[in-house]
């Protein structure tokens, strides 16, 4: 048989891809659980602020660790591969938070799953474009984006939930519950995994011509695949009108890719979990909820993403956020009076980030060569997220006027990225494949 990778793109959504579908959300919802937890878990055990500070900056460093470490990992080794080792490392760190009785304990517990988590994040982005269908791609990558918002949500609700109980009774558990949750969700991504291949693409570009086939055929069955092979390829553009890919380029998106996401992780970090722990302490289970809920609900929007510009997308809703920053820093001595309105600017700015975030974590994993695209999206989510960590000491003495205002600056940048990446950029929406999207075809 010969293979036409391309062509894959062009098959049908089946039952198999339904499942993985399935782990991706629920991995990435992990992910978001895991990350979110170090803004609960800090009121486990006494603490002065100083090392307040230092569990919210644990989560991105071993956030970062495992996503440099799993990128290189996932163009050597496979992305099916590195997705079952994330989860082994999962589930020890969940056993380990289960017994965490002290703040050691629990550091050590979240570097265990924040290392899993940020393998994951990179490995299901890269997969999810290699393997989902042409005609699906774009909806499928921001619907398994937003179980991010997901996973944050449902951290938060269980935090709410558990609140009502005082004293040391209360801190176990809601720590049981959590470690429960995640070794539950480990489990379930172990049985949805099953019956996910190895990314095609990666198989092809490695030359294992003989295990791509068996793999197509299992994943497909004969009928299938063979109409795969056979079923009309409609690219957006013929190879030969296709831009080149050049070291420029390269270095342009790279700088792009890393503005965006550093500008989207700053600011939602800052106002999901850091904005509770300086200045509303006793609400941050209820920011979190509504910050992550609201996001989750508007998120849905993404459903449009093969129909649209994807350039255009990222624009608008960049200049959305910045917007409703400036406005909720603009009117902080009103609303410090008035927490209703607090409530409402805060869904209204999480919703318009959400877009923001569903956009360009869509865009960071969909524009590299197959061979590297583990490795450059990790370089440029490494970098991004680690560009968080210094912020959250930068703004720790800041008045919450100065404190929002610093945040719109961080969306500011991230607005002149992309419009830098809607005038020169290359288009990666409008259903067009992974291959387009990446500049190799």
């Amino acid at each position: 048989m010969t293979v036409n990778v391309e062509r894959l793109g062009e098959a049908r959504w089946t039952q198999k891809t339904t499942w993985m579908f399935i782990s991706f959300v629920l991995g990435l919802a992990l992910e978001s659980y895991v990350f979110s937890l170090a803004s609960i878990a800090i009121y486990w055990v006494p603490m002065p602020k100083s090392l307040g500070e230092l569990l919210l900056a644990w989560a991105p460093i071993w956030l970062i660790i495992g996503i440099i470490i799993a990128g290189p990992f996932s163009d050597r080794y496979g992305r099916k591969v590195t997705l079952y080792s994330t989860l082994a490392l999962y589930a020890v760190g969940g056993i380990v938070l289960f017994f965490s009785d002290t703040y050691v304990l629990i550091l050590i517990a979240l570097a265990l799953m924040l290392m899993a988590g940020g393998g994951e994040m990179n490995s299901i982005m890269v997969a999810n474009h290699e393997l989902m269908p042409r005609k699906h791609r774009g909806k499928a990558s921001m619907m398994i984006i937003n179980g991010i918002n997901f996973g944050g949500t449902v951290l938060a609700i269980l935090a709410l939930s558990t609140s009502a109980i005082t004293g040391k009774a209360a801190i176990s558990v809601q720590r049981d519950v959590v470690a429960i949750a995640v070794l539950v969700v480990v489990a379930i991504l172990f049985a949805t995994r099953v019956s996910m291949p190895e990314s095609f693409l990666w198989l092809q570009k490695k030359g294992r011509m003989e295990e791509l086939e068996k793999t197509i055929k299992a994943y497909f069955g004969p009928d299938i695949s063979q109409e795969a092979m056979a079923a009309q390829v409609a690219e957006a553009a013929p190879p030969s009108q296709a831009p080149a890919v050049n070291a420029g380029y390269l270095w342009f998106t790279m700088i792009v890719m890393i503005l965006i996401a550093a500008a989207n992780t700053i600011g939602f970090g800052l106002m999901a979990y850091a904005l509770a722990y300086a200045f509303f302490p006793h609400l941050q289970p209820t920011i979190l909820a509504v910050f992550e809920g609201a996001g989750f609900i508007i998120g849905f929007v993404g459903l449009i993403a093969d129909r649209v510009s994807r350039k255009q997308f990222l624009f608008w809703s960049f200049l959305g956020t910045f917007v409703m920053t400036v406005i909720v820093g603009l009117t902080t001595s009103v609303w410090k009076h008035d927490m209703s309105l607090f409530w409402i600017l805060l869904v209204i700015l999480a919703g318009v980030n959400s877009l923001c975030y569903l956009t360009e974590d869509t865009v960071k994993a969909e524009v590299w060569p197959t061979v590297h695209r583990g490795t450059l999206t990790a370089i440029a989510r490494f970098i991004s997220i680690g560009l968080y960590i210094p912020t959250i000491y930068i703004t720790a003495n800041m008045s919450t006027t100065h404190y929002i205002l610093f945040n719109a600056g961080v969306w500011f940048v991230g607005l002149l990225a992309a419009l830098a990446w809607l005038i020169w950029g290359r288009e990666t929406g409008r259903g067009v494949s992974i291959q387009v999207a990446s500049g190799e075809a």
